[in-house]
């Protein structure tokens, strides 16, 4: 096999790996919205309202439970919301209706949403709503973000149709094919669990998957653990560690990965998986 370039290899680092789904989760946004659907829509008669608090009291004394979509209408998740001035502090409940309708007035005029609902062009509140959840939504950002390298990887592996198990602990490896793994388990000390684990006739492949769009000491801490398990893997028979990883951020941390890419000739990126790399390394 022709020696890889390492500077060559490293210029097809990616800057990003968002998927179309990273940004918003609109099935979630959705759902969200649904939940509260009869008294968003309900409190819609507050629109443009010319009357509006004694509306608002007419709303609540006949709908109660209407309370409970008035949180979501500040960006606000939690069922009860805290609030002060210069006349006191007050822990509202918009679960149940635990203060007064006269205190519930008061909180909807000082926040301001009785302004925004008499005074500003809102033509539905469902709409308004489903707006704010896609901007809540994208607190999930870092959640969606985490598994997108080990998504993209197991995209990869059902592709060249392999064996190949998530998520599996290397005690577990031992016990379901009879290996010995304790040169890389520190003599039965170490818990390290894999992110993949691939099986064939004749090797046990266990796959490492990560992707960093910034750099920083982390970078440098994980790329020595895996060139140490590179080396001790070599002191097992039909076994192989594979390491999938990319980013930018490699690019301030290239001296370290360097040191592992040369002693571990398992090393592949984002660009090497659409090389069909594994249909080769399976084989």
């Amino acid at each position: 096999m022709q020696k890889r370039c390492f500077t060559e290899w490293l210029a097809t680092f990616r800057p990003s790996i968002n998927g179309y789904g990273y940004y918003t989760d609109f099935a979630k946004v959705y759902e969200n919205a649904e939940r509260l659907k009869i008294e968003i829509n309900i409190l819609n008669s507050l629109i443009q309202s010319k009357n509006i608090e004694s509306d608002f009291e007419h709303i609540l004394t006949k709908y109660p439970e209407c309370l409970k979509a008035i949180p979501i209408l500040l960006a606000v998740r939690e069922s009860e919301i805290y609030c002060q001035d210069e006349n006191g502090a007050i822990n509202y409940k918009f679960s149940q209706a635990e203060q007064s309708i006269d205190q519930y007035k008061y909180f909807m005029r000082q926040t301001g949403l009785f302004d925004m609902l008499e005074n500003h062009i809102i033509s539905n509140l469902y709409d308004y709503v489903t707006g704010v959840e896609v901007g809540l939504g994208s607190n999930g950002r870092k959640n969606r973000g985490g598994h997108q390298m080990e998504d993209l990887v197991e995209s990869y592996l059902k592709k060249a149709k392999v064996e190949y198990y998530k998520e599996m602990y290397l005690t577990e490896i031992e016990e379901k094919w009879q290996v010995n793994l304790s040169a890389i388990s520190a003599e039965g000390t170490s818990t390290k669990r894999w992110d993949f684990v691939v099986k064939t006739d004749s090797c046990i492949y266990v796959i490492e998957t990560n992707f960093y769009t910034s750099g920083g000491s982390k970078l440098n801490e994980t790329s020595r653990s895996y060139k140490m398990i590179a080396e001790e893997a070599k002191n097992v028979k039909n076994f192989k560690f594979v390491w999938i990883t990319d980013g930018a951020g490699w690019r301030s941390a290239r001296r370290n990965l360097e040191e592992t890419f040369n002693v571990l000739d398992t090393l592949y990126n984002i660009t090497d998986m659409e090389n069909d790399i594994f249909s080769k390394l399976f084989k």
